[in-house]
């Protein structure tokens, strides 16, 4: 292919962006976006890589790409679902420890970046010390941000996240000296929403998950109860712009009945 046929490609390319940005309205932008990022392994395997490592980065660099995008649409809140408890439990601990190493990358580079506020969501206790000091450290020095807020889902599982919020309640309803039968009689959805490591946040709005698998792998159970799911063929690294500005659009179209 010729140096002219290749920057012709990249001019289209640019101005279906333009074209696609240019049709999505404000109103119609999600407010709170999650990313299951999946395909990594396959993508390094396909490359001729030895190491999932090299796809692990390549989607820790794809994530930060992902945030600007979602950033430049008016997207307030995004969930990336980076290290989950299965994941630490069931992998080989050489692919898991240069994965930590990674995320703990990201999640300084993203503290540093724009005006982005960074929450680790998830429990610490399982986590390497180093990682667990990044992520507080990060969360941290972005406390006062106003900008988009990330949230970093490590060492994270949905359902040990809603057992996490009803031993909250019921701590707190004990330290009260409320009785079993009254926390029984009270207990709310919005109560064990409150309690969730998202507490305070709206729910996602709209799910994505790439390279083409169709579950939720235990992410964000409680909170995507109402969400839109929407399912990209790429692997994680190989997402493109124009995917997710699709997603976008894809979501406006969609006629939300929450449940019904």
């Amino acid at each position: 292919m010729s140096a002219r046929s290749t920057r012709g490609q990249g001019l289209l390319y640019r101005l279906y962006i333009g074209r696609l940005r240019r049709h999505i309205d404000p109103a119609s932008v999600p407010e709170h976006v999650a990313m299951m990022i999946d395909g990594n392994r396959r993508w390094a395997r396909q490359l001729g890589y030895h190491s999932a490592a090299e796809g692990h980065r390549a989607g820790a660099a794809k994530m930060r790409e992902f945030l600007e995008w979602c950033d430049d649409i008016g997207v307030r809140v995004v969930s990336l679902y980076l290290l989950s408890l299965d994941n630490i439990r069931k992998r080989n601990a050489d692919e898991i420890s240069d994965l930590i190493e990674i995320i703990a990358e990201l999640a300084d580079s993203l503290s540093h970046a724009r005006d982005w506020r960074v929450q680790h969501v998830g429990r610490t206790d399982g986590l390497p010390s180093e990682l667990a000091r990044v992520l507080a450290d990060a969360q941290e020095r972005t406390r006062a941000n106003t900008g988009l807020h990330v949230n970093l889902a490590v060492g994270y599982g949905g359902r040990g996240e809603i057992v996490d919020a009803v031993r909250s309640i019921i701590q707190q309803h004990d330290e009260r000296g409320g009785t079993l039968e009254e926390l029984a009689a009270s207990l709310t959805p919005e109560q064990i929403a409150e309690h969730l490591y998202t507490g305070g946040q709206p729910d996602p709005d709209l799910v994505i998950r790439t390279s083409g698998e169709q579950r939720l792998s235990d992410f964000l159970l409680w909170q995507s109860a109402h969400s839109e799911f929407y399912f990209v063929e790429a692997l994680g690294p190989d997402l493109r712009e124009v995917d997710f500005l699709r997603a976008i659009r894809d979501f406006a179209d969609r006629d939300r009945r929450y449940g019904g």
